[in-house]
């Protein structure tokens, strides 16, 4: 009703971040109208009401309805954030190695290691960069980097004997072949190739 819709406007109280791009609806149910769309990673109040698939919160002071499972309450990386580790990458290498080394400085502080340069490839070219990490935190970096591949400039990423790419990207992490060793293999650090 009505009422209900108003007293759960006035009762939120938790906000949360969107994930992605979502789709705002008038009502949860097929006789809901599109009335625009909200952007990924914006924080969001929510009224705590679901509905099938669908998840009420507020926009402008109105109750609006998206798509359930795209609310998070942790924040999101951004690739606009500032490097604040003292790290660095040499001035030729491309724009877009710039921001990929950038954008993972800022968002995992921690990683202090990047190699750039070396007389093979693509890091000749100056558009390949390794971010020495292993474990879980080199799959939250890979994560990273692959879901803001646009804005980055990214070309593909390697970790862990799987690659992700552009030109590929509707078949996820693929299996690489076995190179023989932890670095050949990607265990020990997360490639990133740039146009």
């Amino acid at each position: 009703s009505e009422e209900a819709t108003r007293r759960a406007v006035r009762k939120a109280d938790t906000r949360l971040w969107t994930t992605e791009a979502l789709n705002l609806w008038t009502r949860p149910d097929r006789a809901g109208k599109k009335v625009g769309e909200i952007g990924d990673g914006e924080k969001v109040l929510v009224t705590g009401r679901e509905y099938r698939e669908r998840v009420e919160i507020v926009v402008d002071g109105k109750a609006r309805w998206v798509t359930a499972g795209y609310l998070s309450d942790e924040e999101p990386l951004s690739v606009d954030a500032a490097c604040t580790n003292g790290t660095s990458v040499p001035a030729s290498v491309s724009p877009n190695i710039k921001k990929v080394h950038q954008a993972v400085c800022a968002n995992f502080p921690e990683v202090t290691t990047y190699g750039t340069f070396r007389s093979d490839g693509e890091h000749g070219q100056g558009i390949a960069v390794d971010i020495m990490t292993s474990g879980s935190r080199g799959w939250e970096i890979a994560e990273f980097v692959r879901a803001n591949s646009a804005a980055l400039g990214v070309s593909y990423v390697i970790y862990s004997q799987k690659i992700w790419s552009v030109e590929r990207s509707g078949e996820g992490w693929r299996g690489m072949s076995n190179r023989g060793s932890a670095t050949a293999n990607h265990y020990d650090h997360v490639h990133v190739t740039t146009y």
